[in-house]
């Protein structure tokens, strides 16, 4: 059964699905839909065309749907959605799409964002992902599955991050991040792969062996950087862990790769 304070502010033409709970002085806007099973708690704004999955729940102070915080926004009918199954923190902002940048802010099921962490206009992010505290995307980022991101850091504009990577906290990330890999530093930089992660993930040993074969060979061996690429594309072609890697780098957008620091692990 849907539940609404007495003191929550619900506009004609909100779509509020079944068994949903909204507390005391929540604002919801026309254009909401509010899938079934959400808790908004308590002070939780939402506006514009926005979209929030089932069983979401939303803390005090944070605020969803606002206009892109970018100067080439026109006022267009742009869209953030959020997908199922997602914990969204104290202070959490996330904004609409702009129309330049396709018109759609996409959040994935069970992302896990900390309080006062940020995704910004036309974002692209995964499921199982997890922001630590005031993790922030600048605009036209594109976070992969099960992708963490340390407290304080941030992602440039138009960044990529790959499927399974950790970012460490307090971390500038301006280059795109291979899936897989475990960045940090004040400007990011690969320090070798998240083995604790794909531990975690339960990834088989000879699978991640292999993994960290072909890294060495591709961030650590000699020669050209494109001709180790290829070596690898042919070595490991019938890997898809690898191949994974192989085809983030080969689809490079906007920013450079992200190469290994000083501390790079081999």
């Amino acid at each position: 059964m849907t539940a609404i304070d007495a003191a929550a502010r619900v506009a004609p033409g909100a779509a509020i699905g079944k068994d949903v709970s909204i507390g005391p002085n929540c604002m919801i806007g026309p254009h909401v839909v509010i899938g079934d099973g959400c808790r908004l708690v308590a002070n939780v704004h939402l506006t514009g065309h926005t979209t929030i999955g089932a069983r979401t729940v939303i803390y005090p102070f944070v605020s969803l749907g606002t206009p892109p915080q970018s100067a080439r926004y026109r006022g267009g009918a742009t869209r953030l959605v959020i997908g199922a199954g997602c914990d969204l923190r104290e202070g959490v902002t996330m904004n609409l799409g702009t129309e330049d940048g396709g018109g759609i802010t996409t959040v994935g099921d069970r992302g896990f964002f900390m309080a006062n962490s940020h995704v910004a206009h036309d974002c692209v992010v995964g499921d199982d992902v997890v922001f630590a505290n005031c993790a922030t995307l600048g605009g036209h980022c594109e976070v992969g599955d099960r992708v963490v991101i340390g407290g304080l850091s941030a992602v440039h504009q138009f960044t990529r991050i790959g499927s399974f990577a950790m970012v460490g906290g307090m971390c500038g990330v301006r280059n795109d991040v291979i899936p897989y890999g475990l960045v940090a530093g004040n400007y990011a930089a690969l320090e070798g792969l998240n083995l604790v992660g794909m531990k975690r993930q339960k990834m088989p040993r000879e699978r991640i062996h292999k993994l960290r074969r072909a890294y060495r060979q591709l961030f650590l061996g000699p020669g050209l950087f494109a001709e180790r690429l290829d070596q690898v594309a042919r070595e490991f072609a019938a890997d898809e862990v690898v191949m994974q890697i192989v085809t983030f780098i080969r689809a490079a957008k906007h920013r450079p790769l992200c190469q290994p620091g000083r501390n790079a692990q081999e």
